[in-house]
């Protein structure tokens, strides 16, 4: 539910813009240049706020950026159920390929993936950011797994599947996928690396 003028403070001070417009704007600006190197300058310039004011919506900067990612991220529950309501898990992780291709070249948002490139170094100002990434591809990589395990035991893949390995392939792609398009790859090229990546799947059968 979108949060507007009529979201409260605690001091019970109304905001005076669009909260949830405002979050968009700030994730497209983390997801175009990472946490480290967006500033609070770019902040105020994208959200169309004062500094003040995103202090007293969000916290601070690294909190704006952890509510960001989660609404990049979206709730598990959904992709779980696009996994769930799939034929096979093969197609599922196919789509789940695809669908990335086009998101990291769209038109209307940056390249590449917020959670392959938040944090660019190894700064211990940025663990907690770090951390939430990773938690991020861990919570996916799980959700495919478990559909994998699934095919396995209805017989739709070999009982010698490797759930774990085929989930993180998954996850290692996508992410390779991301830095593809960070340095400016095209669409197509994109697809192809996805449809590639597809092509060692285990064939069906136990």
């Amino acid at each position: 539910m979108k949060e507007s003028v009529t979201h409260r403070r605690k001091t019970g001070r109304p905001l005076s813009f669009d909260r949830d417009a405002a979050l968009e704007k700030a994730m497209l600006a983390f997801w175009e240049s990472g946490y480290e190197t967006t500033s609070i300058s770019d902040l105020t310039a994208a959200m169309g706020v004062t500094a003040p004011s995103i202090y007293a919506a969000f916290g601070d900067k690294k909190r704006l950026f952890l509510e960001a990612l989660r609404r990049y991220a979206g709730d598990p529950a959904d992709l779980e159920d696009i996994f769930d309501r799939a034929p096979t898990a093969r197609e599922a992780v196919s789509r789940m390929l695809e669908n990335a291709a086009k998101l990291f070249t769209g038109d209307l948002t940056p390249r590449g993936c917020l959670l392959a490139s938040a944090v660019a170094t190894g700064s211990k100002d940025a663990a907690d950011v770090r951390d939430a990434a990773a938690q991020e591809r861990r919570a996916i990589q799980q959700i495919v797994a478990r559909r994998i395990t699934r095919d396995v035991e209805h017989g739709l893949l070999p009982q010698t599947t490797r759930a774990d390995v085929l989930a993180n392939l998954a996850i290692t792609v996508t992410q390779g996928m991301s830095v593809l398009a960070r340095d400016g790859a095209d669409r197509e090229t994109l697809l192809d690396v996805a449809r590639a990546a597809m092509v060692g799947w285990p064939p069906p059968g136990s």
